[in-house]
């Protein structure tokens, strides 16, 4: 018996009118198959992981869990499943959020039905669509001065940790057991990358920046 493989989608978004009418939407299209919907992240996760469908159209803004964190579960737990952002917030942190957590596409709630349709096929061969708003925030984050202290070494960042934990040169040799030497190199590295002079002005910054987890 012939089969047809349509692409199989799972839509999440908190309003249960914008969700019914997307299901209409993509259920006009011969090659599409809505395979269930949910009106919050952490339901929308639960399905993926029960039907593994092929693309998932996801809200960013949601009560409960949001769309950034059902991304990311479902980035991590459903491997083949692509997720679509579809949401009316255009602001940088969000779009970068949903992107670092794996959403292969951003896209506004404004987006025609075409528009959709492609993206969603798209999505289902691995490739990416992006609003403008979304590539103008990509655009904007690559612009940005890196953040201090991104280029410590691993190394680096321990001596850090542990000055900003009071210890002198010599409690933090004992500490990693190295020579006073390699600590003084340490922190003279440290100071040129974080463009301080001094271990008060390298702890408020490490401080500041969040840069260690001590």
């Amino acid at each position: 018996m012939a089969t047809t493989d349509k692409i199989r989608v799972l839509v999440v978004d908190d309003h249960h009118m914008v969700r019914k009418g997307l299901i209409v939407l993509l259920e006009n299209f011969d090659d599409f198959e809505v395979v269930g919907d949910a009106g919050d992240g952490q339901a929308g996760v639960m399905l993926a992981q029960r039907y593994k469908p092929d693309i998932v159209l996801m809200d960013m803004i949601m009560p409960g869990m949001d769309g950034v964190t059902a991304t990311q579960l479902i980035h991590d737990s459903c491997p083949d499943t692509q997720v679509i952002a579809l949401t009316s917030f255009s602001d940088d942190q969000t779009i970068q959020s949903a992107l670092k957590a794996g959403a292969i596409s951003y896209l506004m709630k404004n987006v025609s039905v075409d528009e959709l349709a492609q993206a969603v096929r798209k999505a289902h061969q691995g490739k990416p669509t992006l609003a403008p708003e979304a590539t103008q925030a990509l655009i904007s984050a690559t612009r940005r001065p890196p953040e201090i202290g991104h280029d410590l070494s691993e190394r680096e960042r321990e001596v850090l940790a542990w000055l900003v934990e009071g210890l002198n040169n010599r409690e933090i040799a004992e500490r990693l057991m190295i020579s006073n030497s390699t600590v003084k190199n340490h922190l003279s590295n440290i100071f040129s990358k974080m463009g301080t002079t001094s271990r008060t002005q390298a702890v408020a910054l490490a401080v500041e920046h969040k840069i260690v987890n001590k």
